[in-house]
């Protein structure tokens, strides 16, 4: 359930703050007839994430168990990808994203409603569509046959807008790049399990081999069932029996790509030019 609310919470927060940037920027330019065109667009960009998260549910639902394991696991695969990307992207822009969406919203107010509706909606929707897809094969991968992962993830998503509107109006004020930081470095230990999950799931439609070959197997020890089997895979996506393939691919997503990201940001010098004689 950690994991998903962490999800819903660092996913949420982001697109919180863009929503709360591009209200306060035209607050604070006099431009309050311009914000019913930017809820517009947020409130489409919802509506598209969370069609999208329908679709991937029920329509899975039709599928065959292969067709669905197979299916699952490319997303799982996909979302892995899209989380990295996200996380990397954050840390590397989060201390001008607030100009840069200053840029955009200029340009749109220039050129009318109709650019406002879409400022808003590209600016929310892409955070939306990676959210939806992330959550939902977070949740695929954490299933216990209880809400508690769909239950996790919208509690952590109304904590980000509790967060959001308490960034806007002032009353909350925390340092922003290690939040991400931190919180962008938990995320990667849900993204390696959900990978491993991934795989585990195209092994099971029969797209990679390996399925009957355990790295080991430690059920007698830590049962699925017990309450620290379920908090190991609520929080770490744990799995007591995995595959060599699943382990091997755990460790060379986690541990190359936390180091990367965790790394200290490198700052460049300019080269000394020396003077012609």
């Amino acid at each position: 359930m950690f994991s998903n609310y962490l999800i819903g919470l660092r996913e949420g927060l982001e697109a919180s703050l863009v929503v709360c940037i591009l209200i306060a920027y035209l607050v604070k330019t006099g431009r309050r007839d311009a914000l019913k065109p930017i809820w517009s667009g947020i409130a489409v960009a919802i509506a598209l994430a969370f069609g999208f998260g329908c679709a991937l549910e029920f329509g899975s639902q039709e599928l065959t168990f292969q067709a669905q394991e197979a299916l699952g696991g490319s997303l799982s695969i996909l979302a892995v990808g899209l989380v990295t990307w996200m996380v990397f992207w954050m840390r590397r822009t989060a201390r001008h994203l607030k100009s840069e969406l200053h840029g955009r919203l200029d340009a749109a107010l220039a050129m009318g409603t109709g650019a406002l509706v879409a400022t808003a909606f590209l600016a929310v929707g892409r955070e939306g569509l990676e959210t939806a897809l992330f959550v939902w094969a977070s949740v695929h991968a954490a299933s216990d046959g209880t809400p508690r992962p769909l239950l996790g993830v919208a509690l952590g998503l109304l904590t980000a807008v509790l967060l959001g509107w308490l960034f806007y109006r002032g009353a909350l004020r925390i340092n922003l790049a290690k939040f991400f930081t931190w919180t962008g470095g938990m995320l990667v230990v849900v993204a390696a399990g959900v990978l491993a999950y991934g795989v585990h799931d195209l092994q099971e439609a029969d797209f990679l081999p390996g399925l009957t070959d355990k790295a080991f197997d430690i059920s007698g020890t830590i049962p699925p069932d017990s309450w620290y089997g379920t908090l190991l895979k609520g929080v770490l996506n744990f799995q007591p029996d995995p595959t060599t393939l699943q382990v091997a691919v755990w460790l060379l997503y986690l541990i190359p790509t936390l180091a990367l990201f965790l790394a200290p940001a490198r700052t460049t010098t300019p080269t000394p030019v020396r003077d012609k004689v």
